[in-house]
């Protein structure tokens, strides 16, 4: 970065972070449209959508968090002065992305039994297996394109990843519109229509990054061409940092999805009002991800430089900008919640979803408990992975995930919970979440960790 900020402030972490945020505010704006524009056709359409959508993410979201490691290992490189190897490490991540696409392929069919187990209402399950299974099969462009979004994200250049974003976004939603609804001479496909537009919008952001990352200035500075051979150093390095955070997004998604899908198989009405609230909890959290991307890389690179005071500052930092955005959607949670759920509404009246409205209105109030925590969780994530904090982040969330997981079927199954109810109780495990890693966070353990290699050490060892 060229301009003088002040190391860890505010300015900085905005140069890198509020490129981010709208990055990530486009990403969750596709998901948003698509689920909107099948909540058009009806309920049962949009809560297939975000059925299939969790699974999709289920599915992927190891390849996403190891690759996505990257960030962490590019910013230290940069920080110690070593751009060669920024590159290098993006082209492990690149191998791993492409391996992706056939064991995607292979894995499809799991799906399918993972939804008949939940016991997902039967006239919607049809609908989630055809989203699922088309989009499953493009997922693998996903990772690529987050592979080149992590060496931006490394190096402090999101301005690229954002304009891959929106440039993604743009493509997305017309996609999505003329093949859902059959605009413009396209047929209408429904919710195939919606799986195949968000592939094409994912292959667009991609191609626009790649652009980016072999421009003639990039070449030059990073000596990009020379860093495309494989590197089983560079490669064993980002499996041992990247695997813990791919598994604990993997298993921790698993997890929520389970929870998710509990709620669902309590009836349509239920799903209804669960896909509603869900849909407006990804828009208010789906932007802090692009906060914690600006911490890690921050973090990392301060770290890279021996420098773990001007890191703390850079999370606090990360902090104070996340709280901003989460205050703005508490207040909105609060105050319009009911024109927020109708936005869902159907082209025609359906009984199923005017009986889940008063459900997602009380949903919203209820999230707004932890809206505001999760803002400052997500920085402290952000620091404890750059810093190279991954196997305890990945034990210590796993588990927490995993125990609730229980309690929440028990919840319903036994002891009769109404959704609200249940509800309740997700919210206190976000929140029991929020504070372990406030606590790992300062402990301090993270200030003495080394992740890039100096004379005579190795990876380090983790308790």
């Amino acid at each position: 970065m060229n301009k003088p900020y002040k190391p860890g402030g505010i300015a900085e972490m905005l140069a890198i972070a509020l490129p981010m945020i709208i990055s990530m505010a486009c990403d969750g704006v596709m998901v948003f449209t698509d689920r909107l524009f099948l909540a058009s056709l009806s309920p049962v359409h949009m809560n297939a959508a975000m059925g299939g959508g969790v699974m999709i993410a289920t599915f992927t979201l190891f390849f996403t968090g190891l690759t996505g490691y990257s960030t962490a290992l590019v910013a230290q490189y940069l920080g110690a002065g070593i751009k060669e190897k920024s590159a290098n490490v993006t082209f492990q991540a690149v191998i791993i992305a492409l391996l992706s696409f056939p064991i995607f392929v292979l894995v499809r069919p799991l799906a399918g039994v993972f939804f008949q187990l939940m016991k997902i209402p039967p006239e919607q399950i049809g609908l989630q297996n055809q989203y699922f299974n088309i989009l499953i099969l493009g997922s693998g462009f996903s990772i690529l394109r987050n592979s080149f979004s992590c060496f931006f994200s490394g190096i402090g250049k999101t301005k690229y990843v954002m304009i891959s974003a929106i440039g993604a976004m743009i493509v997305n939603v017309f996609a999505n519109y003329c093949l859902i609804f059959g605009k413009f001479g396209f047929p209408a496909l429904g919710i195939k229509g919606a799986a195949i537009g968000t592939i094409i919008g994912s292959i667009f952001g991609m191609i626009l990054l790649m652009f980016a990352y072999f421009s003639r200035k990039n070449r030059e500075e990073f000596g990009i061409i020379q860093a495309l051979k494989f590197d089983w150093q560079m490669m064993k390095k980002l499996l041992y940092y990247g695997t813990p955070q791919g598994l604990e997004s993997f298993l921790n998604l698993l997890a929520f999805s389970s929870m998710i899908y509990i709620f669902y198989a309590q009836g349509n009405v239920v799903a209804t009002a669960t896909t509603i609230m869900f849909n407006w909890d990804y828009v208010s959290f789906i932007p802090l991800i692009g906060v914690e991307i600006g911490v890690t890389s921050l973090v990392g690179r301060y770290m890279g430089a021996g420098q773990p005071d001007i890191a703390h500052k850079a999370t606090m930092s990360g902090i104070k900008t996340g709280f901003l955005y989460s205050a703005i959607c508490f207040l909105l949670f609060n105050l319009i919640p009911e024109p927020l759920v109708r936005m869902f509404k159907p082209n025609e009246t359906v009984e199923i979803f005017e009986q889940a409205v008063p459900i997602a209105v009380m949903m919203l109030r209820i999230a707004t408990l932890y809206i505001l925590a999760e803002s400052v969780m997500i920085s402290f994530v952000g620091a404890l992975r750059g810093a190279g904090d991954t196997y305890w982040a990945m034990r210590a969330s796993v588990i927490l995930h995993w125990l609730f997981v229980p309690i929440i079927w028990v919840s319903f199954n036994v002891f009769n919970f109404s959704a609200i109810t249940g509800w309740i109780a997700l919210v206190s495990f976000i929140l029991i979440f929020c504070l372990v890693f406030a606590w790992r966070y300062y402990k301090g353990k993270w200030r003495t960790m080394k992740v890039i290699e100096t004379p005579g050490t190795d990876f380090p060892e983790y308790s």
